[in-house]
């Protein structure tokens, strides 16, 4: 039985895993960390991540940035492995999880689900062919009105893998209100959509002279994003110091 702590276990994703492990035969959740709780959930829950004495194998992370540091700290401290879910990290927290990696087992994934995880792949080759055949590439991604960070990582991470196989050549573009100029070749322009219940939704568009063709993912439950979680922290759970993503996770349970 593989056992995971919960960090940011009251917030919505933390709750739905919870959920998912409540049910599930090879793993289970221990104890989970927030500074708000009213004693709902069936484990011990602590306010500060530094009073947690209970053993596990893995650690889930759907927190917020401001929370992130402390949890590496914890982790290196007691040497373990962790899933690292949070977005909107600053430069030097991304140098953070990079060095973290080198004393523990990290997976970094600014989206779980499989199927945004299938479509990075596959963008890596639309963009390779597309791009120099004259297509601009744009991406539009759209979420609830609760959601704090613009553009989502998600959105940054079909980016980064659509400039990837240009080594980095195209510059990212967020707003263009304050810019009166014919679009440049080399750019993706990212845009944001904030409203509703909204749970996910991207749209990679790829416009060519005369034709348009779109990738799109829809989320309709955070379900999707919780099992992905789960799967990642079975998959984690012994694996040696270094920085993993669900590229491995897939492979793995290829």
């Amino acid at each position: 039985m593989i056992r995971i702590i919960m960090h940011g276990c009251n917030g919505k994703m933390g709750q739905v895993i919870s959920g998912l492990l409540a049910e599930d035969d090879t793993a289970e959740l221990v104890a989970g960390i927030d500074p708000a709780d009213d004693g709902h959930n069936p484990y011990p829950v602590f306010g500060n991540i530094d009073q947690c004495d209970v053993e596990a194998d893995c650690l889930i992370d759907f927190s917020a940035a401001p929370a992130v540091d402390k949890m590496l700290d914890y982790c290196v401290a007691r040497k373990l492995p962790c899933v690292l879910c949070s977005t909107g990290l600053s430069e030097a927290q991304l140098q953070k999880v990079k060095e973290a990696s080198k004393r523990i087992a990290v997976l970094k994934s600014a989206n779980m689900s499989l199927g945004i995880n299938l479509l990075l792949k596959l963008l890596k080759e639309a963009a390779g062919l597309l791009a120099p055949a004259g297509f601009d590439m744009e991406i539009v991604e759209k979420h609830h009105n609760l959601k704090v960070d613009a553009p989502s990582g998600t959105a940054l991470a079909l980016a980064d893998s659509i400039n990837e196989e240009f080594e980095g050549q195209y510059e990212y573009v967020y707003d263009r209100s304050s810019r009166r100029e014919k679009r440049p070749r080399k750019e993706i322009g990212i845009s944001a959509v904030r409203g509703g219940t909204i749970v996910g939704d991207h749209d990679v568009i790829f416009a060519g002279p005369d034709e348009v063709i779109t990738f799109s993912h829809t989320a309709y439950s955070k379900a999707v994003f919780g099992k992905g979680a789960v799967q990642a922290a079975k998959f984690l759970a012994g694996k040696a110091a270094g920085m993993y993503d669900m590229s491995h996770v897939i492979e793995g349970a290829g």
